[in-house]
């Protein structure tokens, strides 16, 4: 993927970067069209909708997961995958640590344009003054956009508040260009949100057991990621592709547990990559210079730079 890179003028700094959105860079999609893709699908009646898991537990005579939903009632079953996001009761079951709370939060919205944006297909990164902003569009008339700042406690009241979340967040972006600013003011606020940042440590997904018996995550249960580096959802859809090939393959020979173990293997060194890169941009709001020069040397001498995760091959179905 060929990245372009220029100086824009935020703030006090001057910092860019732009990365193409093309079958080849980034390309990004509304959640809720994914699902809803995903689920169209599906066997009719295959998704329960409101059943909320409270725990997993492996039964000693068959040795298959046992799934206790909140109502009381129970669920047999012969494998879980728990998507069950960060604060994953899957990912507890296998012994997983909880994720932990970054310093940062993470505003974001759609803004649409009805006569066209007439942005340049790129993935944009902007920082200065302790914030950075992600810009990209979604299609001809629609932009996704986020901004990271440092956590305030404040923040626990403004997060009910779309209007108030979108408010303080122009104000943050007072010295950034002006359609940066319209764009934030022009967002649909039932899209507005705000979340702080969960992370799992990039050490605990190398040392840690990502399966048991025929139990195992993926997505943001097991690897929650800062959204800056634009992987979150793609790197789900790569555990997705990659369990479904190694449950094809070892099921064929009736082994759940040997395909999770497969998956397991093939899914450990990417995810760990990915949130140590996730870490360390989280890392850089609250580091001393001599700490950031440090990260800066990480990423680019062992990571593989800032976009070099974009070009990974997850492999066919």
């Amino acid at each position: 993927m060929r990245l372009l890179a220029g100086h824009l003028k935020f703030g006090s700094q001057r910092f860019g970067t732009r990365s193409p959105v093309s079958k080849e860079g980034f390309q990004c999609v509304k959640r809720r069209d994914l699902i809803e893709a995903l689920a169209d699908n599906l066997p009719s009646k295959s998704i329960r909708f409101g059943v909320q898991i409270v725990a997993v537990e492996i039964d000693p005579i068959t040795s298959f997961p046992i799934i206790h939903i909140e109502d009381g009632s129970i669920i047999r079953t012969k494998v879980v995958i728990g998507c069950d996001g960060s604060n994953s009761v899957v990912a507890k079951t296998l012994g997983l640590k909880p994720t932990k709370l970054s310093g940062l939060r993470v505003a974001q919205g759609f803004t649409n344009y009805p006569d066209g944006h007439k942005l340049s297909p790129h993935f944009l990164l902007m920082r200065a003054d302790k914030i950075l902003l992600g810009r990209v569009p979604v299609n001809e008339k629609l932009v996704f956009w986020f901004t990271n700042q440092e956590f305030h406690p404040a923040d626990l009241e403004t997060r009910k508040d779309p209007a108030l979340i979108r408010d303080q967040t122009v104000k943050s972006l007072k010295n950034s260009p002006q359609d940066v600013i319209e764009m934030v003011q022009r967002a649909d606020l039932s899209s507005v949100s705000l979340v702080r940042v969960r992370y799992r440590a990039p050490w605990h997904l190398l040392l840690s057991n990502l399966f048991k018996e025929t139990v195992t995550v993926a997505g943001d249960a097991m690897h929650p990621m800062d959204p800056a580096i634009g992987q979150g959802g793609c790197v789900a859809l790569e555990d997705a592709v990659v369990l479904a090939r190694c449950l094809a393959r070892e099921m064929r020979a009736g082994s759940c547990t040997l395909a999770l173990k497969r998956y397991e293997t093939e899914r450990r060194t990417r995810v760990s990559v990915l949130s140590m890169k996730s870490y360390l941009i989280g890392s850089l709001f609250t580091a001393s210079w001599i700490k950031r020069v440090i990260y800066l040397v990480i990423f680019d001498k062992f990571l593989g730079g800032r976009f070099s995760h974009t070009q990974f091959d997850c492999g066919s179905l």
